[in-house]
């Protein structure tokens, strides 16, 4: 599965959550896989460099 998979499956849980325990838990996973493919698309533009500078 994709990021960009993972993404959708979490905001179509998010619209199914009736529990606000389980919503915020989906908001947390995808805030992350959020953060991690704009990371990816950083990579890939050569915005940022993935590996420690030293």
């Amino acid at each position: 599965m994709t990021i960009e998979q993972h993404i959708e499956e979490l905001r179509a849980e998010l619209n199914n959550a009736c529990d606000a325990a389980e919503r915020r838990r989906i908001e947390v996973e995808l805030e992350l896989a959020q953060a991690e493919l704009a990371v990816q698309l950083a990579e890939q533009v050569g915005a940022i460099e993935a590996e420690p500078p030293f």
